[in-house]
């Protein structure tokens, strides 16, 4: 059948999506598409200051993605409109990461496992990093699940019912934080984010429900992580951008379905 680190990697990849599903579609909710990348990329950075200190990457990926959530939640819409901030912090962010890695010396570093990642790599205890932090930020969203809810759809319900707004979106982007700390050694910087917002976009089409929609984005990103390793391994290409192909390739699917019976009962 398969080999241990084809198995390894499945057990890591639907950790992956069973954090990835709910957290994508508060971000499509919340047309928070460019904040992932900025968080994505920040986590460069990260890696780059673990390496310097001799931290664990996850740390240094994990107190920088905080630290970017937390500025943004903070200074956005202040003087610049939010897209622009955005756009400075990612591709900012990114460089200063690089930079930074290029000045480390004597230090063995894989740059290309963390812009496009390396499932196939992970160990057993990597399996459990990403397990470990899959459920903390899972738990995270159940706790939180109606509060973020009503504050995404009408934040003055949820502040006339004593949510405070500012909160759960903190909330929100400490998920997010966590999530890109454990996954960014298993599809990478660069695609973290379309990991997030394609299963949680193809659900869209058959979700009738918040929670539909956040269940069938699990399945979806857990479909499209078995897709990509058996893309990966029968054609040879890197994993984790097949995982995203795969993905991809289920939304288009989604889609066309999606169309084919709004006009079959039009």
């Amino acid at each position: 059948m398969f080999d241990d680190f084809m198995i390894r990697a499945f057990v890591a990849g639907c950790g992956l999506a069973l954090a990835a599903g709910p957290l994508g579609c508060f971000v499509v909710w919340r047309r928070m598409a460019y904040f992932g990348d900025a968080v994505s990329h920040a986590a460069l950075l990260g890696v780059a200051l673990s390496l310097a200190f001799s931290l664990s990457p996850i740390v240094g990926v994990l107190l920088v993605a905080v630290a970017v959530g937390y500025c943004m939640a903070r200074f956005s819409g202040a003087l610049y409109a939010v897209d622009t901030l955005l756009g400075v912090v990612a591709h900012v962010a990114l460089a200063v990461g690089l930079v930074a890695v290029s000045k480390l010396s004597g230090v063995r570093f894989d740059l290309n496992s963390y812009l496009f990642g390396d499932i196939l790599a992970i160990t057993q205890s990597g399996v459990l990093i990403v397990w470990a932090g899959a459920l903390v930020t899972f738990a995270l969203l159940v706790w939180r699940w109606v509060p973020l809810l009503t504050s995404t759809l009408n934040p003055d319900l949820a502040t006339a019912k004593g949510y405070d707004v500012d909160r759960e979106q903190l909330v929100l982007m400490t998920s997010l934080a966590v999530l890109v700390a454990v996954a960014i050694k298993l599809v990478g910087a660069l695609l973290i984010t379309a990991i997030l917002i394609i299963p949680a976009a193809t659900a869209r089409a058959f979700s009738k429900t918040p929670e539909q929609m956040a269940l069938i984005a699990v399945c979806i990103g857990v479909l499209s992580v078995g897709l990509g390793l058996l893309m990966s391994l029968q054609a040879d290409t890197p994993s984790g951008p097949s995982i995203v192909v795969a993905a991809g390739v289920l939304f288009l699917l989604a889609n066309a379905l999606a169309n084919a019976l709004a006009r079959k009962l039009a």
